[in-house]
């Protein structure tokens, strides 16, 4: 297996926002850097990206000191021009000192694009806990139950924050033979469920059980049915129906 390190050019994805950070470090010619200034005029996202990466680079160049060459610099250039070539021992360093720095420019520019990625996009927010919205009380519902044609009626309301339900009873009068009962109809068709018998002339608080409350919701049916005093008996059916009402939101 051969020691040289592999060539990292070939694993570096160049897209955009690399070649634009590479033009903006100086580092395209020839080609790419025509091809770059022909993107730069048609492509306005890839002109905001070099003058993103422009903006980014220029505190960077700021912070370098400027120096002026020696004057001796030409002649050590042109000393090193006309020297003998290198032996081969010296080429093969020469090679692996750019084979170094072919690495170490694409992990520049790998690390350019992470940059970028981190610039632009910013990092993802963690998702914080919104504050839970105070549920809002429901509604109390309301039913009137005329009873025939004598103007009377019951006035039946629930409030389901405290599952009461108050029966107004008022100006009905007790005839000595009869009590009325009052029932629920649930929605699903099951069997009647009373909400007690109606004291005639008082307005009554009772307490609804959960069986109950369940089915309480805008257009529940109430009945009223005529009973022996003291309500249904337990085995019997309920009485004949006299007056009917349906919950509605206030």
């Amino acid at each position: 297996m051969s020691s040289t390190p592999p060539d990292r050019d070939d694993d570096v994805r160049r897209d955009d926002p690399l070649i634009a950070a590479e033009w903006s470090l100086g580092l395209l010619e020839g080609e790419e850097l025509l091809a770059a200034r022909g993107k730069h005029a048609v492509d306005p996202d890839f002109a905001w990206r070099k003058e993103w990466w422009d903006n980014w680079f220029a505190p960077l160049a700021d912070e370098i000191a400027p120096a002026e060459p020696s004057t001796d610099l030409w002649d050590r250039i042109a000393t090193a021009i006309n020297a003998p070539a290198p032996v081969p021992a010296e080429v093969i360093a020469l090679r692996a000192g750019v084979k170094r720095w072919r690495i170490i420019a694409a992990l520049t520019s790998a690390a350019a694009a992470v940059v970028l990625m981190v610039g632009v996009l910013g990092p993802t927010p963690t998702p914080q806990p919104q504050p839970q919205a105070p549920a809002l009380a429901a509604a109390p519902l309301v039913a009137t139950v005329p009873i025939g044609e004598t103007g009377l009626r019951l006035d039946v309301t629930y409030i389901p924050a405290s599952r009461q339900m108050l029966v107004s009873a008022a100006g009905l009068t007790a005839d000595g033979v009869h009590d009325h009962e009052l029932w629920l109809v649930p929605k699903d068709g099951g069997a009647l469920q009373s909400l007690g018998v109606i004291a005639p002339g008082e307005v009554n608080s009772m307490a609804l059980p959960d069986e109950v409350t369940r089915n309480l919701a805008s257009g529940a049916q109430l009945l009223l049915t005529r009973e022996p005093l003291g309500g249904k008996p337990a085995e019997a059916q309920a009485g004949p129906v006299v007056a009917r009402g349906a919950f509605a939101p206030v």
